[in-house]
């Protein structure tokens, strides 16, 4: 049987350490590291294993990672944190030991190597927290959502990156992550997934990339072309602007994804990059493919890809898409086995799959997903957080139908995803016989006015016949990425006026497929 150890730090860890100490444990014997196991470039230059091999520990706080970290013999001694709850600015501070190198407002992986950082239990969000990994190699990142990662206005984190990675990285693999922002650089946000100043070695795996400006980027400019051996695999890109990613340099391996509403460019091979380009379902989208906003040509090499209803600018002295019938102008060898989804299941592969709290289901390459593998569940005992996590304003609905007037009629809207067949605009047609449903059991849909409105009330209305299917949820300002309230069940919500331009409901549990007739907004 085994019996929990609580996590002795060193002495030289900072006071501020021991209040997150009391949310770590240890378990013994030595478990393993993230479930699964590694795919693409991340299985080669030795291999990628995270933690395996060394002990586990479980963290509530993002102060707790970091003294898990520090509290190591050495910064190469294997580890695997285990995540779950929510990681804010109010629960990371800085902790400092002669085995890590951390800060506050950012998860420091910085000069340090072997470390899983995997969500367990309820889930792991990393909540306007960003990732950054820095001079570290042999990294595992599973299982988390990382969202709303500011470089500008308040508070700001990582740059604004959600996942970022520079200066002699090697072999990362990140892998069931959901990593969303609330708009562009002018809002604050910058990159979803970004590498530079020499990484190499790295996987991104059945992810979910979305609402964001940009989506990635590996180089920081034309100049830095150190970066490569990137693999992209069974993701979803959803209502990204740009770089999905921007290859500066290098070689990337890029297949199976499922990509929705590009809205300005997609893959941007530049710089002499080289791109393979295989079994991709690109949908709804523009200049999926090619070499954007410069004159320093990037490569690909295409097969199997599915582009439905993409449209392709007219090529330019720094513009040059691939399409509209894109052909291979290289030959890319990949050095790794692996298997190829068809893309017309590539959609359907993905929804099962891609992002965190999915059960880390996987592919075999038969457009069939295997069944769920277990999500790791902690071993130590749980704890509480040393900052606890916001209360929502309304946890309850309540059913009183409101009164005034529906500011949604006449008003704009725009979501994360929509079920075939379904539409944002049906939300506030005033009609409850049209709805709309997001593409899988979670999703967002936003109302939007051309000038800041005030708000206070919503009033969620499901479609007929599927009452009930709405379980949790959050409203959020998506002019600031603000949460203005959480809850439970579809009705009536109220929160503290608020002036704004666009606000969101966001479905994040669900049972059945989820409906909304009507996204009602209110002043009072």
């Amino acid at each position: 049987m085994k019996r929990p150890v609580a996590l002795r730090l060193s002495a030289g860890l900072a006071t501020m350490a021991l209040a997150g100490a009391a949310s770590v444990f240890l378990t013994m014997p030595q478990a393993s590291a993230a479930t699964g196991g590694a795919t693409g470039y991340a299985t080669q230059n030795g291999g990628t294993t995270g933690g395996a091999g060394g002990q586990t520990v479980r963290a509530t706080t993002g102060t707790a990672i970091h003294a898990a970290l520090c509290s190591r013999a050495s910064s190469s001694t294997p580890i695997t944190i285990q995540v779950e709850g929510t990681i804010n600015h109010g629960n990371t501070a800085k902790v400092s030991g002669s085995s890590c190198s951390t800060a506050a407002g950012v998860i420091e992986l910085k000069q340090i190597s072997n470390v899983t950082i995997v969500g367990v239990g309820s889930g792991a969000v990393f909540d306007q927290v960003g990732i950054h990994i820095r001079d570290a190699k042999n990294i595992i990142i599973q299982n988390v959502t990382v969202r709303n990662v500011k470089k500008s206005g308040s508070p700001t984190s990582n740059g604004g990156d959600a996942i970022g990675m520079e200066s002699n990285v090697r072999n990362v693999w990140v892998d069931h992550v959901t990593l969303e922002a609330s708009g562009g650089e002018s809002e604050g946000y910058d990159g979803l997934f970004d590498m530079k100043d020499n990484t190499q070695y790295v996987t991104l795996s059945y992810s979910i990339l979305r609402n964001s400006g940009r989506g990635g980027l590996v180089g920081s400019s034309e100049s830095d072309l150190s970066n490569g051996f990137i693999t992209y695999h069974h993701n979803l890109y959803e209502n990204i602007d740009s770089r999905a990613p921007l290859l500066r340099g290098g070689t990337a391996h890029i297949y199976n994804n499922h990509y929705v509403s590009l809205n300005e460019s997609g893959i941007n091979s530049r710089a002499g990059a080289r791109a393979k380009v295989d079994n991709n379902y690109f949908k709804d989208s523009k200049d999926v493919l090619g070499t954007f906003y410069t004159d320093a040509a990037g490569y690909w090499q295409v097969s199997g890809n599915i582009f439905d209803n993409v449209t392709w600018s007219a090529p330019g002295t720094d513009n040059k898409p691939a399409g509209p019938n894109p052909q291979s102008n290289t030959t890319v060898s990949i050095p790794y086995s692996y298997s190829l989804d068809a893309a017309n299941c590539v959609p359907s592969v993905v929804n099962q799959t891609a992002g965190a709290n999915k059960g880390l289901r996987v592919s075999d390459g038969s457009c069939s997903p295997q069944s769920p593998s277990p999500t790791p569940t902690p071993t130590g005992p749980t704890s509480t957080p040393t900052t606890p996590a916001p209360t929502p304003t309304d946890p309850s609905p309540t059913p009183t139908q409101p009164s005034g007037t529906n500011l949604s009629i006449g008003a704009g809207a725009d979501g994360s995803s929509k079920a075939d067949g379904t539409s944002y605009g049906n939300v506030r047609d005033g009609d409850v016989n049209t709805y709309w449903s997001p593409a899988g059991s979670t999703g967002s849909v936003s109302i939007k006015w051309g000038s800041p409105t005030a708000v206070s009330k919503i009033n969620i209305r499901e479609a007929s016949g599927s009452a009930g299917s709405i379980k949790t949820w959050r409203v959020v300002n998506a002019d600031t990425g603000a949460v203005l309230t959480s809850g439970t069940g579809a009705g009536v919500i109220t929160f503290p006026r608020t002036t704004l331009s666009k606000i969101t409901f966001e479905i994040t549990g669900s049972t059945g497929t989820p409906k909304v007739a009507e996204y009602e907004t209110y002043a009072s």
